[in-house]
């Protein structure tokens, strides 16, 4: 069970009790990301999550990581691109310890000249690790040409432009304007008192002033464009897709279900055509990336730039065929059962259900029991699945984008109507 409390400075404090384990996992969460930045401020929120681990006022960068070995625990932390996530594992009776770590860090961030040089410079070797990593690069090929001239088109990562023009003014003024109480959510999960941890939290962060930062979600303008950019690459590698729906949108079931169907998985429509029944890739897939206002469904496959074109073709083929006719029940009851299993066994671990409690806060501004989420996705039917199809693909052109060599691929907007 999930309890909650927001202080009167408007922080939120999420726990959920695990008695049977003997460890806790411990995040402070922004409900702020990339999407939040402007287009000269891209990569700001990542290169913050990066500078506050370099140091606080009363912690050295080795402190903070000889502390965190001390008492055998993990430290991490994420960007995305509606929220910021600080987060860290430890034994149940240096739950204290780890809070007040992670609170320093968060509050209190020194943001040193000399470490903000150091960190720019390994920001842009992991900007530049991407162009190593084709199966990423081109999705985010693909979402800036779909999202043009928005933030959700961008990278996470910014650019080298954005990360060598940022000064230390750059970086403090983005931090006190979106690191306010009312866009942080502490949450715990595991082998914890729940008066005990808000009583911490509290003594940390209920000095914090109330404060908004004024911004808010814009949702893209979608640009359904064929792109493709050479590099000289053994594969090809492909993105195909469109809109899906919102994060917390009552169309998400069927759209778990759509996705299990087509390419989610092993036994789905794309993996079995495409490569155990053709050969034409090793890697095929479909996933759904969900936003508050808006969401992208997108089909990825890598094959020899000669098959360029059969995939493609095979793949609008299975997106038309489960647009026109309804789901098997057999794929329905498999997908469900995808769905469920895979959500039950993703909760098992003090921190995926304290990564869950924080996300649905994010998404849903409440806790969702899982039975609850369930019941919903089994009363999807085969119509449904069929309805979104419709909803999805539509008539209108897909968007794609392509990596490697692919200059003797001439594709016509027509080609990429389902």
């Amino acid at each position: 069970m999930i309890r909650k409390k927001i202080l009167t400075n408007g922080l939120t404090i999420l726990t959920e009790k695990m008695p049977n384990v003997q460890s806790v996992a411990v995040g402070i969460w922004l409900k702020r990301g990339s999407r939040h930045e402007e287009e000269q401020e891209s990569g700001l929120a990542h290169f913050i999550e990066h500078m506050v681990f370099k140091g606080t006022n009363t912690r050295t960068q080795a402190q903070i990581a000889q502390e965190m070995d001390a008492i055998g625990g993990q430290i991490d932390a994420f960007t995305s691109q509606e929220y910021v996530g600080f987060h860290a594992q430890v034994l149940s009776e240096d739950l204290p310890h780890a809070a007040n770590l992670l609170s320093d860090i968060v509050l209190e961030p020194r943001f040193d000249i000399v470490d903000l040089e150091h960190e720019r410079l390994v920001i842009l070797e992991e900007i530049k690790s991407l162009e190593d990593c084709p199966e990423e690069l081109v999705h985010e090929i693909f979402s800036s040409r779909f999202w043009p001239n928005h933030s959700l088109g961008r990278s996470i990562l910014g650019n080298p432009q954005t990360i060598c023009d940022f000064k230390r003014d750059d970086v403090t003024r983005f931090f006190k304007k979106t690191y306010t109480p009312t866009n942080i959510i502490v949450v715990a999960a595991g082998k914890l008192d729940h008066t005990t941890f808000q009583e911490i939290v509290e003594s940390k962060f209920s000095n914090l002033q109330m404060s908004s930062d004024g911004l808010t979600n814009t949702a893209p303008n979608v640009v359904s464009t064929i792109y493709s950019q050479e590099k000289d690459l053994e594969q090809a590698h492909i993105v195909v897709g469109t809109i899906a729906p919102a994060s917390a949108s009552s169309s998400r079931f069927a759209a778990y279900v759509l996705n299990a169907v087509l390419g989610g998985n092993l036994s789905s429509r794309l993996f079995q055509v495409i490569r155990e029944d053709r050969g034409l890739a090793y890697t095929v897939h479909s996933s759904i990336s969900s936003y508050h206002d808006c969401g992208q469904f997108t089909v990825y496959a890598g094959t020899d730039p000669k098959n360029i074109k059969e995939l493609v073709t095979l793949t609008m083929e299975e997106i038309g065929r489960i647009k026109a006719e309804p789901i098997s029940t057999e794929e329905l009851l498999r997908a469900k059962a995808y769905f469920r299993s895979s959500l039950l066994m993703s909760l098992e671990s003090p921190g995926a259900r304290m990564s869950h409690a924080a996300r649905q806060e994010i998404d849903f501004g409440q806790h969702i029991e899982v039975k609850e989420t369930l019941n919903h996705l089994e009363k999807v039917e085969a119509k449904d699945v069929c309805q979104l199809a419709t909803d999805m693909f539509g008539e209108r052109q897909l968007a794609m984008a392509i990596l490697g060599k692919n200059k003797n691929c001439d594709f016509k907007p027509e080609m990429l109507v389902a």
